[in-house]
């Protein structure tokens, strides 16, 4: 199964640059050394977004959780980075009850 409406996806620019790869995010700080270390940071956000949005487009989904927000999906694969290494990440989206757009919430490495 893909994700549902993969087209419409979106990856907020915000939710790059002030968690994924923000070094003083509670959360997000353990992720951006990872992401980091690969060559991703401020200056290439829209190579890290199109990556991210390949994956939701191209990939299939790997599990569903239904919560109060929406359904949550997790999608894996592999990104290519800009020091030129492939590294597989998962990625999670929701699409909030009501809705049909996927959003990006949050990507790790597997």
């Amino acid at each position: 199964m893909k994700l549902p409406n993969s087209d419409q996806a979106s990856v907020p620019e915000r939710k790059l640059t002030e968690y994924l790869l923000s070094e003083t995010h509670a959360v997000g700080k353990f992720k951006a050394k990872f992401f980091r270390r690969l060559g991703f940071n401020e200056t290439n956000t829209s190579l890290l977004q199109k990556e991210i949005l390949d994956l939701a487009q191209t990939q299939d989904v790997k599990d569903v959780v239904t919560s109060d927000f929406g359904i949550k999906y997790t999608v894996e694969g592999t990104v290519e980075t800009p020091i030129g290494k492939s590294v597989k990440i998962r990625s999670v989206w929701i699409v909030e009850k009501d809705q049909t757009q996927p959003i990006f919430i949050t990507a790790y490495p597997v």
